[in-house]
Order: C-alpha cells, then sequence, then structure tokens
C-alpha cells in the first residue's frame, strides 16, 4: 500500500466549493448550494437513465452490466455476478488534450 506522501493530491468537494465562492463571491452557503444542486442534478439524471454531456468536459452515462461468472477470492467458490447499472464517463477531445499538455487551436 502506498503511503500518504507518495500519493497523489485530492480535489475534494470542499475545495470546490471554496473555488467557486472565491470566484463567484457571494455568500459561501450560495456556493454550497449550487455545488450540491448541480451534482444532485447530475444523479437525477444519471439514475433515470439520461446521458449527462457536459461541452468541453466530458459525457456521464450509465450502462448496463449483464450477469457474469466470478469467484469468490478467498474461498474460491464459484459465484454469479449479479446484473447490474454503472456509470461511465468520457472525457472529451478538449479535457484529454488538456490533461496531455497539448494547447488547442482556437477556432475562427
Amino acid at each position: 500500500m502506498a503511503n500518504k506522501q507518495s500519493e497523489k493530491p485530492t480535489f475534494t468537494k470542499q475545495e470546490l466549493i471554496e473555488r467557486v465562492h472565491n470566484a463567484v463571491g457571494g455568500k459561501k452557503k450560495e456556493a454550497i448550494l449550487l455545488v450540491d444542486t448541480f451534482f444532485e442534478m447530475i444523479k437525477e439524471s444519471l439514475a433515470s437513465g439520461q446521458t449527462v454531456k457536459l461541452s468541453s468536459f466530458g459525457i456521464f452515462e450509465v450502462r448496463d452490466k449483464k450477469a457474469r461468472p466470478g469467484r469468490n477470492p478467498q474461498t474460491k467458490e464459484r459465484i454469479t455476478i449479479a446484473p447490474r447499472r454503472v456509470v461511465v464517463f468520457r472525457p472529451s477531445q478538449v479535457l484529454r488534450d488538456r490533461i496531455n499538455g497539448k494547447k488547442r487551436r482556437r477556432r475562427r
């Protein structure tokens, strides 16, 4: 297991709230409400089966996984892993380029 010093820093919801508050101003409670409402809208959309597309960021979508055979790693017993729904994220080309340090040309 990696020690705390070698782990990459994590950007938390609380830090997001702080940055929104600093960028927008106003009361901190308003920044909290804004961030909480944003995430709640995304969760509700995904729970209802909708795809969430955020321009220049990426796409969140729900996919159905079929039942499949598996194995209990402790007992080695064969089991069936139940079907389930999972959320997947596909980053936009803009986000991928930014992560990889590529500059994008502006369209004229």
